[in-house]
């Protein structure tokens, strides 16, 4: 029976881990000097490991024949029946189907029992952040003074979530995302014992999709091997088809379109996305790593060809919040999608703005008051004078400010008016 990749080369001893050295050499120096803590939490995003060490500690912790650098033998029979899923002393608990408190109290109920042959009875809880308070609240005082013959192993990717009276009596160690190297030859080596041939561009397409995650990469992996002749060479094109990443030409007519202001192009581009297949999904995530690259090329080599630092920055907010609303991905939602992307080249920034206002201003001519022209005398005449109320003195005109000078009230005021007018030139 076929097996997937990811369970295919899943690590059975800490030396075949990938990339979580700090975990494996503190777990292994616990085990020779028997300092084992009675709980550990492992946490880290998905596909780091987190699961799988869980299991290798306690393959160690109740292995018959450890080896002299604390790694389990894997051949006695504690071990293969960890692997199995079948031990009777380490019981693997999912917190998200677990997760009430009668779940817990079955655990407390079990944890007074002897292990049936191993040393230890261990509980590992896969995410156990998931865990109500209730269910909490029933393991904390097992947690706090549990038999000596029980441990816990807790995995989570959201530890934040976690009561602080849990993790105050746990051993944490949080686990990092594999690092592009150690990845590249992890799926190498798989793909020389699975006598593939997969251009080293497809790889880094595969890496870069994973994000640190090795089940992911492997996932990835196994996907593309699945759909292609043993003997034919899987190419960066070949990749992308089978993942439903948009090919890079895509975004290089889309760069054009902005460039030449092409409204047109946003449907084109968009009836292409539907009939091909794309995943809208994947098209977003793509847009914005290209955009996003765009940007690391402008602050690398200070210019782009199109687009602005000021352009990039805004068409990445824009397209977050996208992916914030988590709109449905209609046609017409893709659509206008693309064409406010096209028309953002024409936009004007409120730097732009405030500083072409402040030109203005400096620049304006400031009119001067001639005197009056001199009128004729002639012969007085009798006037009667009515009392009246004294009139208020009249208001000083104000004063421009002069050029050069810091006008903190002024340029506030340019502000405002620049935010006012977003999007138009004066």
């Amino acid at each position: 029976m076929y097996q997937v990749i990811s369970r295919r080369y899943r690590p059975q001893t800490f030396g075949a881990v990938v990339g979580q050295n700090v975990l494996v050499t503190t777990l292994k120096q616990a085990i020779e000097s028997q300092k084992i803590a009675h709980a550990y939490l492992f946490c880290g995003v998905k596909g780091t490991g987190k699961t799988t060490c869980a299991r290798i500690l306690a393959k160690a912790l109740n292995c018959k024949q450890l080896t002299k650098d604390c790694e389990p033998c894997t051949t006695c029979s504690s071990c293969k029946e960890i692997a199995l899923g079948t031990s009777l002393d380490v019981l693997e608990i999912d917190g998200a189907s677990h997760r009430g408190i009668d779940s817990m109290r079955q655990l407390n109920d079990t944890v007074g029992y002897a292990p049936h042959s191993g040393t230890y009875k261990i509980y590992i809880i896969d995410e156990v952040h998931m865990l109500t308070k209730e269910a909490f609240n029933a393991l904390l005082k097992t947690l706090e003074e549990p038999p000596p013959h029980v441990k816990f192993i807790f995995a989570t990717t959201e530890p934040h979530k976690i009561p602080a009276t849990i993790l105050s009596r746990c051993q944490r160690f949080d686990l990092s995302r594999i690092s592009p190297p150690a990845m590249q030859n992890k799926l190498q080596s798989i793909i020389n014992e699975a006598k593939a041939h997969v251009e080293e561009s497809a790889l880094d397409l595969i890496i870069h999709k994973a994000e640190g995650s090795l089940r992911d990469a492997e996932s990835l992996l196994d996907q593309i091997l699945s759909s292609q002749e043993s003997s034919a060479s899987i190419t960066l094109e070949k990749a992308s088809a089978i993942l439903g990443i948009p090919p890079k030409k895509l975004f290089e007519n889309l760069d054009q379109a902005v460039y030449k202001e092409d409204l047109s192009f946003a449907f084109t581009l968009t009836e292409h996305l539907f009939t091909s297949g794309l995943d809208p999904t994947y098209f977003l995530e793509s847009l914005m790593e290209h955009f996003r690259c765009a940007l690391l090329h402008i602050l690398e080599r200070a210019s782009h060809p199109i687009y602005t630092k000021e352009d990039c920055l805004y068409i990445l907010d824009f397209l977050l919040e996208m992916q914030k609303k988590e709109l449905p991905f209609k046609r017409i939602s893709i659509e206008m999608s693309l064409l406010h992307i096209i028309r953002s080249k024409k936009r004007v920034s409120i730097d732009t703005l405030v500083k072409k206002l402040t030109e203005l201003q400096h620049n304006a001519p400031i009119e001067k008051q001639q005197p009056a022209a001199p009128q004729p005398v002639s012969a007085p005449e009798t006037i009667e004078i009515v009392p009246e109320k004294p009139a208020a003195p009249p208001m000083p005109p104000p004063s421009i400010p002069a050029a050069g000078k810091e006008q903190s009230g002024y340029d506030t005021l340019l502000r405002f008016a620049a935010v006012e007018l977003e999007g138009t030139l004066i």
